[in-house]
């Protein structure tokens, strides 16, 4: 037989062993990667682990019925999402029901019950002028007051009574400067947990302070507007009740009565005068330990460039009037989480909110307010708890019937293709377990969860990687029918097949991204595991199949056409060797039609 000259389907020379080498690397280093992260597992998601399921409702307030719409919906599932990604809890669902409710699957494991309470608050964050403040309920009569830490059975009954403002409550300082005016806000507290810096401290005048019980009254335009005044004589901060009834249906220009804890832990209500500056005027927040000024865990504001000057507007006024007027409140879903003193204008863009926070509540309230305030006031309908039993029960059957398809392929296969179903099955193995210590790997990196509709994906793309095997054997197998020996026939064969493996894989591959862009919710999890699957068997039929197979082709049993090898020349019908003939040059003239 005549050697083929290189051309176009000639293959260079393989190095069978350095692809090999190469992914056995890569195969120890991902599992060493696996059970050194210490996540041995996959991830499951909340159909698979159990989780919690909550139904939020659409609440109008006064007189906005038509906020209520597609576009606030969708801003607010968008929103939400970010704060439950925030806090890193993967595979999470946030979707609309209807034209007013929203669906949030939360996945049983880290920050779930965080991520729920952050979930549906409004986190409407305002900075409000302060008119009049004094302390509430029976503190303001000279009863006992709490001590700094507070009664730990009523800031338990306050958390189970007010979830959405949960470890917001001891929050109590800050927004201030150093003593230059483009410095940075910043505060520490002390027995009232106001003073700080020369551009943020409480007034000398100890009779002055909220806090001695001493009950201004409220002026200027919010003295005059009887119905305030009634509700500020008669709201009871100590009341959960009053407490959450307090400034509803104020709109950020209009004046407000609102409650707010000290760092005593004490109950204090405020008159406050209309919004000056919004959540939506701070460009970043995040969470801090400041260790110099020895406050914990601090919020820290950065607020946009609008929001700065408007912030040093309003600071610049407040800093003209006497104690409590020369206070901003810092107003977080109507209630007071810090009312710092101003002395002078603060101009350096930025603030701090200080307190008692511990990493989680600073945390919290820093994610809340990066991403934004929801349009909407969002009621709890319901909390269901996803038990795993039903998940568990499916995933079950699902994990039989893949079994059963994978032995169907595998009993094909060693009918069929008999001694090359070894190179088929071990690459089927392969692929398997780069998978798994992957999606190990990814949950931890990515918050990849599995669900089941994943788990499907995965039982899919078992027929996915056959397929790339059976396409190369066959082309090996035309090759031999051909007349090639096996050894040419390898090398021969694997330009073609590599480009209906590539061009087969591409169009999976595609279908998996569109799905996973389309789509939301558990089918991105089908869409992924596909496309995740596709690309793993590209790198297994290039590194491990090809490969292995060349290496077989070497040894006597494959390359002699043994019958139990599944390349027998003569079961695969194989020409006689290819020959090839010399026409001979005939002189000029007639031709016989015998000849003809």
């Amino acid at each position: 037989m005549v050697a083929p000259k290189k051309g176009k389907n000639a293959s260079a020379p393989s190095r069978p062993g350095r692809s090999l080498a190469l992914i056995l690397i890569a195969i120890v280093a991902l599992t060493g990667g696996m059970f050194a992260s210490g996540h041995t597992t996959p991830r499951l998601g909340i159909d698979l682990a159990g989780g919690t399921s909550i139904t939020l409702r659409a609440v109008p307030e006064a007189g906005q019925e038509s906020a209520i719409n597609k576009t606030n919906m969708d801003t607010a599932v968008d929103i939400m999402e970010r704060r439950v990604n925030g806090l890193g809890v993967s595979e999470a669902e946030v979707q609309t029901q209807g034209d007013r409710n929203i669906i949030v699957n939360i996945p049983k494991g880290t920050n779930s019950e965080e991520a729920r309470q952050q979930v549906g608050t409004t986190a409407k964050l305002y900075f409000r002028p302060v008119v009049a403040t004094e302390l509430s309920g029976a503190n303001a009569t000279g009863s006992p007051s709490p001590s700094a830490t507070g009664n730990p059975s009523d800031k338990a009954t306050d958390k189970a009574t007010d979830k959405a403002t949960d470890g917001q409550d001891k929050a109590t300082d800050e927004g201030g400067a150093s003593s230059t005016p483009s410095d940075s806000a910043s505060a520490s507290a002390t027995g009232q947990g106001r003073a700080a810096s020369d551009a943020l401290k409480a007034d000398p005048s100890p009779s002055a302070k909220p806090s001695d019980g001493v009950s201004p009254s409220p002026s200027g335009s919010a003295a005059g507007d009887a119905k305030l005044q009634q509700q500020y004589a008669a709201l009871d901060c100590t009341k959960a009740a009053d407490r959450a009834k307090a400034g509803d249906g104020s709109k950020p220009g209009d004046s407000m009565v609102a409650c707010g804890q000290n760092s005593q832990g004490q109950w204090q209500k405020y008159v406050l005068g209309p919004a000056s500056v919004d959540g939506t005027d701070i460009d970043k927040s995040e969470a801090v330990l400041n260790t110099q000024t020895g406050a914990g865990w601090t919020v820290t504001m950065k607020f946009t460039d609008n929001g700065g000057k408007k912030f040093a507007d309003i600071t610049g006024k407040l800093a003209k009037n006497q104690s409590p007027q020369n206070q901003f409140a810092i107003v977080l879903d109507n209630e007071v989480v810090s009312d710092p003193y101003v002395s002078q204008a603060l101009t350096g863009g930025s603030a701090e909110i200080s307190g008692n926070f511990d990493q989680e509540e600073a945390q919290g309230l820093a994610n809340m307010l990066s991403y934004g305030a929801l349009p909407l006031t969002f009621k709890e309908d319901s909390v269901t708890t996803v038990t795993a039993a039903l998940g568990g029960e499916q995933l079950k059957a699902g994990l039989i019937a893949g079994a059963i398809g994978l032995v169907l392929v595998v009993l094909y296969l060693l009918i069929y293709y008999r001694g090359l179903s070894f190179i088929a099955v071990t690459s089927l193995l392969v692929s398997a377990g780069l998978t798994y210590v992957i999606m190990s790997l990814l949950g931890p990196t990515i918050g990849f969860a599995l669900n089941l509709p994943a788990v499907c994906g995965a039982i899919v793309a078992i027929g996915i990687t056959a397929d790339s095997f059976i396409v190369y054997f066959e082309r090996v197998r035309d090759e031999i029918r051909e007349g090639r020996t096996l050894r040419p026939a390898v090398e021969r064969a694997w330009p073609r097949a590599r480009r209906t493996i590539l061009v087969s894989d591409f169009v999976s591959f595609l279908a998996a991204a569109v799905l996973f862009i389309v789509t939301v919710g558990k089918v991105q999890g089908f869409a992924f595991t596909l496309g995740l699957t596709t690309l793993l068997d590209v790198v297994v039929v290039f590194l491990f199949t090809k490969p292995l197979l060349t290496l077989m082709a070497r040894r006597k049993f494959f390359a002699s056409g043994h019958k139990w090898s599944g390349l027998d020349p003569k079961s695969l019908g194989a020409k006689p060797p290819l020959r090839r003939s010399r026409r001979t040059s005939r002189p000029a003239g007639p031709v016989d039609p015998k000849e003809a």
